[in-house]
């Protein structure tokens, strides 16, 4: 398979990159740099099946880059993932996240591509539901820039597939964490977490800690988009995620354990907007494209802090 990933040079991103080229897939990089950091293939024995190209998806360079590609498949993971940015420059968010995939869409449909995977977020455009963890079948409610513009993203790739047949398939991920995510920006608790407790620096949990998100590993959700990158799964959305609450202060524990550190993290004032509890059902993932998440918090954690301890 030709496979084109945007945002490759990302946390997911680049875990993805080298699952495709382990499976023996032709893969392209685009990626703008702004978060990711160029790297070669973890494998140089792969570096003839590579390619990196430096670009904004919202580039009007993107179609001669398609065109020269002939991408089989595209993964779509080029966004702003910052909420608080998306509440602050609305605008910024929608030219990322809304105008850059339809900029892709439209290069994908021009150069014949079957099918764009789609990282979508599950723990964002659900809003609130009152009963965890929550399927695909609870109406979405998106409460802030960000989640509005993925479920636009999910949105407009339906129209595209319905009016010229290009495939799609959305992944709603739940809070993924593992090695090479970003500790340094306000998403990635995991990794946050861990840099500073190997460090000696202080850690803090917000209000009484006892917010949940569903922590789900890196290599599962890597997992789940080359199975959605077959012919299953055509305009759906999928929940990618453990079902299993994770409290913030349940966390900090996991961590500091494998850390070998200090369970003591100070308490900061509860975040105006943070959501209370989140959970993800992946049933229906697991009935349709036969995906399960393999990896639990225990071991992803510990795995986790490792990275951070050789790095």
């Amino acid at each position: 398979m030709r496979a084109l990933v945007t945002g490759g040079a990302g946390f997911i991103g680049s875990t993805l990159v080298d699952r495709l080229l382990r499976d023996g897939h032709e893969v392209h990089v685009i990626d703008d740099l702004r978060r990711g950091k160029r790297t070669a293939p973890a494998d140089p024995a792969h570096a003839d099946r590579y390619s990196f190209t430096e670009l904004d998806v919202t580039s009007p360079q993107l179609d001669d880059l398609f065109e020269q590609v002939k991408p089989e498949a595209v993964f779509h993971l080029a966004a702003q993932i910052d909420v608080r940015v998306s509440v602050e420059r609305p605008l910024d968010d929608a030219r990322q996240n809304v105008l850059g995939t339809i900029n892709l869409a439209e290069a994908a449909r021009r150069a014949g591509t079957r099918k764009i995977l789609f990282a979508s977020s599950g723990g964002s455009i659900y809003g609130t539901p009152d009963v965890l963890p929550v399927s695909e079948e609870v109406p979405t409610n998106p409460k802030s820039p960000y989640a509005a513009s993925k479920l636009s993203g999910e949105i407009y790739l339906n129209t595209f597939r319905q009016l010229y047949g290009i495939d799609c398939t959305h992944l709603a991920l739940a809070n993924v964490y593992g090695p090479r995510q970003d500790p340094h920006g306000e998403a990635g608790v995991v990794a946050i977490f861990a840099n500073a407790l190997l460090a000696g620096k202080p850690t803090k949990v917000f209000g009484d800690g006892g917010n949940t998100r569903d922590y789900v590993f890196v290599e599962d959700v890597v997992n789940a988009f080359v199975l959605a990158s077959g012919d299953n799964g055509g305009g759906r959305r999928y929940n990618i995620g453990t079902g299993v609450q994770v409290s913030d202060r349940e966390l900090h524990t996991l961590v500091a354990q494998a850390a070998g550190a200090a369970d003591t993290p100070e308490h900061a004032p509860a975040r105006l907007g943070d959501l209370r509890a989140s959970a993800l059902d992946p049933s229906l993932a697991k009935a349709e494209l036969g995906w399960v998440p393999e990896v639990d918090i225990q071991t992803g954690v510990r795995c986790t802090v490792e990275y951070f301890r050789e790095a």
